[in-house]
């Protein structure tokens, strides 16, 4: 059987409710993730939806992802990608209260808080993306993309640049702030794993303590993780995801960034071939 493969780029510079908070490369990033997946992976056009800006609210985002897990799940689709390039942040964990965690969560267009937090429906929190990842079927390969970053310490000297800037925004009050202050995140990599899901592969542009920075690249924008991870891509389309890994994290550190991408997938532990994206095999957990 051919496979049938299924994408969705989403893209946030402009946040409703925050102009403040605008970033620039995100926009720049799905469209790039989108481009790269149709000329070097196979996809057509019409396998692409892209969200940006004021069309990647919660509800639009989190429907699609609803709607591409029910194709996987009758057998219309056995390849899923997903990218998000936006802001991210951090809320107090809601359902694990009495670990000393917080959430991880993702900054849609309609960004929103209520009282002092942010306000649920109008943000996407790790736990979402989890359990709606875990119901993908064994068979089907999830690939996800995340360039967005969930703490803002860490900046070295360098990263002040006045063309960078972090895709991170703090608890929208002190008292949200305190209430994930010198907590750990319960991580987006690991919640995926953790249940036994051997068919899913996540990339994110830095380690959880770590900020992800977007910048000026020639005239454009992007997410410094995104504009070297597609640059790869094109340089050498037969590379395993470990060589793509190792390239992406030297490019980055040879123009000055700290932040270290990560790898996350326990597809190499089944004996049954996974699908794979053509010339990119799988790679061990915590590459």
């Amino acid at each position: 059987m051919s496979t049938q493969r299924k994408a969705l780029c989403v893209g946030v510079n402009q946040y409703r409710n925050f102009p403040q908070a605008t970033l620039r490369g995100c926009v720049p990033d799905a469209r790039a993730m989108s481009t790269v997946l149709k000329d070097l992976y196979g996809f057509d056009s019409r396998d692409i939806g892209v969200l940006l800006d004021a069309d990647a609210t919660k509800a639009n985002i989190l429907n699609q992802v609803k709607e591409m897990i029910a194709g996987a799940k009758v057998g219309k689709y056995n390849q899923l990608v997903f990218t998000m390039s936006s802001h991210g942040t951090q809320t107090p964990d809601q359902v694990h209260e009495e670990d000393d965690t917080f959430d991880e969560a993702f900054c849609p267009h309609d960004l929103l808080w209520a009282g002092t937090k942010w306000d649920p429906n109008h943000v996407i929190l790790d736990d979402e993306l989890h359990d709606l990842f875990v119901q993908v079927p064994s068979n089907v390969e999830l690939e996800v993309f995340l360039d967005t970053c969930h703490a803002g310490t860490g900046l070295k000297a360098f990263d002040l640049q006045p063309t960078r800037k972090v895709r991170y925004l703090p608890p929208p009050s002190f008292e949200a702030f305190k209430q994930v202050e010198n907590r750990r995140p319960r991580g987006l990599a690991h919640r995926l794993l953790e249940k036994g899901v051997q068919n899913h592969i996540l990339w994110a542009a830095c380690r959880a303590d770590q900020p992800s920075a977007e910048d000026l690249f020639g005239r454009e924008f992007h997410g410094a993780f995104t504009n070297y991870l597609v640059k790869e891509m094109r340089k050498d389309t037969q590379q395993t995801r470990a060589q793509l890994l190792r390239n992406v994290r030297t490019q980055l550190g040879t123009a000055g960034y700290s932040q270290i991408p990560q790898l996350e997938t326990e597809a190499t532990k089944r004996h049954l071939a996974s699908i794979p994206v053509p010339g990119m095999e799988q790679v061990p957990v915590g590459v």
